[in-house]
């Protein structure tokens, strides 16, 4: 039985991680479609939603759903925006195939991704306050870049691992 070598333990990881990324951003895209649904879902299982004086997190998902609804009632082609947020996760996840394939070759697709992920937070606290978006839902949302970033930068670190062996071909395994 032959034993892994040390470059190919870490292009194993290296692609672990990356992997998980790109569920993540699948994950992401294909939930950005049923908002609505999600919301209405959602909302009908938190414990208060029906209460009287409900949690604040309730109350605020609430406002959102029926936002939503009213919104997709009234002017279905807003949701137009979120079809292509959805598609955006998806094609950024199928550039990090590349990466999976050709860690050293693609690295700087994982650059990108880490420069996207960091700048979620000016994105999400600029534009969140913008948009009359509660401080705390904002720093939910900075929390996906930080999420985002750490198996990026994972990644990017077992990438210099490789770089400086030198000793990885492509599609390796």
């Amino acid at each position: 039985m032959e034993t892994m070598t040390d470059n190919q333990r870490l292009l194993r990881l290296a692609r672990f991680w990356l992997a998980l990324f790109i569920v993540g951003l699948v994950l992401s895209g294909l939930t950005a479609f049923p908002l609505e649904t999600e919301l209405r879902w959602l909302v009908s299982r938190l414990p208060d939603s029906a209460s009287i004086r409900p949690s604040a997190l309730t109350a605020w998902l609430v406002r959102v759903r029926d936002a939503l609804a009213e919104t997709n009632s009234h002017y279905p082609f807003l949701a137009y925006g979120t079809d292509w947020l959805a598609f955006a996760h998806l094609a950024i996840a199928v550039a990090f195939v590349g990466p999976l394939c050709d860690p050293i070759r693609n690295v700087w697709v994982v650059d990108f991704g880490l420069i996207a992920c960091a700048l979620v937070i000016p994105l999400a606290l600029i534009a969140g306050a913008v948009r009359s978006i509660p401080f705390g839902w904002r720093l939910i949302d900075c929390s996906f870049g930080l999420f985002g970033a750490i198996p990026l930068f994972i990644v990017r670190r077992l990438i210099g691992q490789l770089i400086r062996t030198r000793e990885i071909r492509p599609l390796e395994t």
